[in-house]
């Protein structure tokens, strides 16, 4: 995700905790820590099949993986990841709407740790897929 946006209003849109958590980092320190896609899982591309729905390609340990999001891309992608012997629980899901698309931060828990991921799409679907991604990159090292 580029950040080429009010990022002040994509930070105040988050949930009051995670606010609460990056209080005095600046903006490019905020998206480099909770919006930056690296890490053992990678967004290879996106492809929307309707509102709330899309296909995404991930890459995973070196290969790819198809995962269809519809319903709950969150239900997804946690099962993906499962099967591949990434066992993340979603701890907390946050989502607004703001005049530059539909932002969503989303908290991950790993081996005991915790991370939060944010991202901005105008598709819904699209933003929490980069969201969880964002936040299970945060706990990579421990993958």
């Amino acid at each position: 995700m580029t950040i080429t946006l009010d990022t002040a209003a994509f930070i105040a849109a988050a949930p009051a905790s995670l606010r609460a958590e990056c209080i005095g980092l600046t903006p490019a320190e905020f998206h480099d820590r909770y919006c930056a896609p690296t890490g053992p899982v990678k967004l290879s591309d996106w492809t929307p099949i309707g509102h709330r729905a899309g296909t995404a390609t991930l890459e995973i340990a070196d290969h790819l993986r198809t995962v269809v999001a519809t319903g709950s891309p969150v239900a997804a992608l946690t099962s993906a990841l499962y099967d591949e012997g990434y066992p993340v629980e979603i701890l907390a899901f946050h989502q607004r709407r703001t005049a530059d698309g539909m932002a969503t931060f989303i908290q991950c828990e790993f081996n005991g740790r915790r991370g939060w991921g944010a991202a901005l799409a105008d598709d819904p679907a699209e933003s929490t897929i980069r969201a969880m991604i964002a936040g299970i990159n945060r706990l990579g090292s421990h993958f």
